[in-house]
């Protein structure tokens, strides 16, 4: 053998230079100098693995690397040979087939464990370190997922550096050749930067392109193990992290908040058996019954192709085109021209999975169910021509509300809800559960309060978290299964295809807001912007060189049920068709049952959003066909549409087949907003109280401090920035200006008490500011001093109320002295949203 003590010399049985390696057919071209085996004296395999796992093979002695690499390698060979031998063939193959008829159930795969570490290694060195390698992998580890702690990054104390970590000395100019001569292409600095900014943007979502996020928490609150093994609904008090992207779908990314549109409601959870998204709406229908349909819908709602316009909008001649032949599409558009497409905030809109989802428990047992978000806050919405307004005074409205609120601790909270059946009780409906423009009333299939979702922490970076994460209906764990819901079965292709070319490949799920808590482990490799770094020559299974790693899950995986739902068209249908059940054809009687179930002022909404929307549309023949199709969701309504249009009644679009004459429920109180008022607090709500110089400063600062305590967002809003006098000679800071800041960013007003009301009753802005916050229907409190101010508006209800009458529970008007006092009261009516009551057609102020 070599002398250890003095490579340099070396035996007269070295092999010759052309012979080394010879003996070892595991060994590559290049690889280290080592004798054939015959050559040197047989070691154990514990000894020779001792000395693999030592430090020889990184001595700086080019010697002792030389035997120890080859010591090394000939344990890697032997362990290989034994561990390969573990798995002689493979036993679970059988286990692929029903054999005799008899479905087996998926067994684990086998597995051996490696006498010597090596056999699974990519390479003998994995354990020579420096500051970029690290330490080798650890066993059966994949550090690459987690937390998401490892990607953040905080330059505080730090140079500039370029993308390969050089440092930048000056990142003021650029490279040239002489004071005024060429920007010279050597200058690489430059070149990186400009190339980084051309190549920020990647495309858009084709739809929710604007969105919000935040990340938060679900907490299971009602034991359905029985239901469900889902990782989520494990225990009572179990907390899985969310991450949740609230959007709005037709308009762009730089589109407003605020339009009239269906909104986003897609939670992220990072389970312990890996994600599940629930990619859902704040609407539970959707406008087809088919994927089929789905390119045709978002060509019809986007802007038209020619123009390029209108932007995040529904009213144009495309939509109702497509909508007016396609009478499934109208329970959808009853719900779209309801107050629930124009949300106050995200922090007090429903959500819904809308598809109906199987749940199922450790026994294989399937329920049927379907999923509501109910925020606490209750569900409340925008006036239209407070929206309209909004989105040029904040296009970002909802964006600003959620990140503030969570910001300053007002945590947005939703209750999950769940409604269960059984297919029995499914196929005894006159609707179909798997079609996605029908919902199951409350009536039928009660909710049921499972957990809570709380969001508690604002995204680090929009691009890097909201704008990166990636959801996929098809992303479901253990516990949870689909339908054969024809529009499901679609939105599983497409959100994944989707993201494929979005966040550029295959590996869209490394990129850290996408990374599942759990550590994944697959034979998966390559593509765009791989992440990982696989130890092992191992990208196959079944395999027996990586010990059968990693190996199927078997009974503790995920399976799925067993379809049941069609089993009694087996008999009867044809195996592949194109073609829809007969309860799918019954287009009206939900929309029949949705608008029977509104209040009077959410039908006078309906109508006003139909007039705005048909109005805009310039073909008289589709505003006709609108009103025809309106017929047969209710005659007064389409009269009243028809009238506002200023064409006749036409007569009724022909049905595939009639209503049901008698459904199961006629009214259902849940569809109307006004049955949601919430838990009474009004955390985030944002409260103006008008100040100017004489206000009387203790009413107001009481006033502003018993709103803070109750978690409202109260701002002194004046006619400049700066301070204002006090009648009592103090100062009150303005905040925020009328100019600034408009009525419709405010949930509710306070009159200035005492003398400022003079002033402001001479500012147009501020008299307009009153005039649409009680146009708008909300939360007024008047000091009888600021009755000037009030009348100046238009607002002669509230002389009204001061004498004692008037019917306005949001219109509070009382004596300067019981401002102070009149907090809990004002704090009751902001919690009932709006006083509708005083809202008329056309606006009487």
């Amino acid at each position: 053998m070599t002398d250890r003590k003095d490579p340099a010399k070396s035996s007269s049985k070295d092999p010759a230079p052309n012979e080394k390696g010879a003996g070892s057919a595991k060994q590559s071209m290049g690889g280290p100098s080592a004798k054939p085996r015959a050559a040197r004296p047989k070691r154990s395999l514990i000894e020779r693995a001792a000395t693999a796992l030592g430090s020889g093979t990184s001595s700086d002695d080019a010697g002792v690397r030389n035997l120890a690499a080859a010591d090394r390698l000939d344990a890697k060979f032997d362990a290989t040979e034994a561990l390969v031998a573990a798995i002689p063939e493979n036993v679970n193959k059988p286990a692929e087939y029903a054999l005799r008829g008899k479905v087996p159930q998926p067994p684990q795969g086998a597995t051996a464990k490696p006498e010597n570490l090596d056999a699974t290694a990519s390479t003998i060195t994995e354990s020579n370190e420096s500051e970029k390698n690290g330490d080798k992998a650890a066993p059966g580890e994949n550090l690459n997922q987690g937390p998401l702690q490892k990607h953040r990054a905080d330059s505080l104390g730090r140079a500039l550096t370029t993308n390969q970590g050089v440092p930048v000395g000056d990142n003021q100019n650029s490279l040239r050749a002489g004071l005024r001569g060429p920007t010279l292409l050597e200058d690489f600095i430059l070149r990186e930067k400009i190339t980084h900014f051309d190549h920020e943007r990647i495309p858009e979502r084709v739809v929710h392109a604007r969105g919000s996020g935040a990340h938060g928490y679900f907490e299971c609150t009602e034991d359905i193990t029985s239901l469900t093994k889902a990782a989520p609904f494990a225990k009572v008090g179990k907390r899985t992290p969310v991450f949740v992207r609230f959007s709005t779908v037709a308009g762009e990314r730089g589109s407003a908040d605020t339009v009239r549109d269906v909104r986003g409601f897609a939670v992220k959870f990072y389970t312990d058996e890996g994600n599940w998204d629930l990619v859902g709406n704040n609407i539970p229908v959707f406008f087809i019954q088919d994927p089929m349909k789905f390119p045709d819908v978002v060509h019809a709602v986007k802007p038209e192709p020619h123009h390029q316009m209108p932007q995040a909008s529904s009213a144009h001649d495309t939509f109702w085109d497509f909508i007016s032949l396609m009478p499934e599409s109208i329970h959808m558009v009853m719900w779209q021209m309801s107050d629930r497409a124009i949300p106050r905030s995200y922090r007090t809109m429903q959500g819904f999975g809308v598809h109906t989802f199987r749940l199922v428990n450790s026994a294989g047992e399937a329920t049927l169910v379907k999923f509501h978000w109910t925020p606490v806050l209750g569900t409340h919405s925008l006036d239209w021509d407070e929206a309209v307004k909004i989105a040029g005074a904040d296009p970002d409205f909802h964006r600003r509300d959620l990140w503030e609120a969570i910001e300053g601790g007002a945590f947005p909270e939703y209750l999950l809800q769940i409604q269960t059946f059984t297919e029995a009780e499914a196929e005894a409906w006159s609707f179909d559960v798997l079609d996605a423009t029908k919902i199951v009333p409350e009536e039928l299939a009660p909710l049921r309060t499972v957990g809570r979702l709380v969001l508690n922490r604002n995204p680090d970076n929009f691009f890097a978290e909201t704008e990166q994460v990636a959801f996929c209906t098809q992303h479901i764990v253990p516990g949870i299964d689909f339908t054969n819901d024809p529009l499901l079965q679609g939105r599983n292709f497409s959100y994944l295809d989707t993201q494929l070319l979005r966040l550029g490949g295959p590996n869209f799920h490394e990129i850290p807001i996408n990374a599942p808590v759990v550590q994944v482990h697959n034979n998966q490799r390559d593509g765009f912007h791989r992440q990982t770094i696989n130890r092992g020559r191992v990208n196959y299974e079944p395999n027996s060189l990586a010990g059968g790693c990693p190996f199927q899950a078997g009974a503790r995986g995920f399976a799925s049920v067993a379809e049941r739902l069609l089993a009694q068209q087996a008999s009867t249908e044809p195996t592949k068709l194109r073609a829809k059940p007969e309860k799918f054809a019954d287009h009206y009687t939900q929309a029949r049952l949705f608008w029977a179930s509104q209040t009077p002022i959410e039908r006078e909404h309906i109508a006003r959003a139909f007039r705005f929307e048909l109005t805009r549309v310039q073909t008289q023949a589709i505003r006709e066909r609108m009103v025809a199709m309106l017929r047969n969701v209710d005659e007064g309504l389409a009269a009243r549409v028809a009238a506002d249009l200023g064409t006749p009644l036409p007569e009724p679009l022909s049905m595939v087949v009639p209503p049901v004459k008698a459904p199961e429920v006629a009214v259902s109180p849940a569809l109307s907003l006004l049955a949601r008022p919430g838990d009474g607090r009004i955390l985030g709500r944002r409260v103006a109280i008008l100040v100017a110089d004489g206000v009387a400063g203790a009413g107001a600062s009481a006033l502003y401090d018993a709103l803070l305590l109750a978690g409202a967002v109260p701002r002194y809003v004046g006619q400049r920035l700066g301070v204002v006098r006090t009648a009592e000679g103090d100062e009150l800071p303005v905040e925020v200006t009328v100019e600034a800041a408009p009525s419709v960013l405010f949930d509710a007003a306070v009159l200035p008490p005492g003398a400022g009301a003079a002033a402001l009753a001479r500012d147009g802005l501020a008299v307009e500011f009153v005039q649409l916050q009680y146009r708008h229907c909300k939360p007024l409190l008047v000091p009888a001093s600021a009755a000037s101010l009030a009348v100046a508006a238009g607002v002669t209800a509230a002389a009204a109320a001061a004498a004692g009458g008037g019917d306005d529970p949001g219109l509070l008007v009382l004596p300067d002295d019981e401002v102070a006092a009149a907090a809990p009261a004002f704090i009751k009516a902001i919690a009932m949203h709006r006083a509708w009551q005083r809202q008329t057609e056309p606006p009487a102020v």
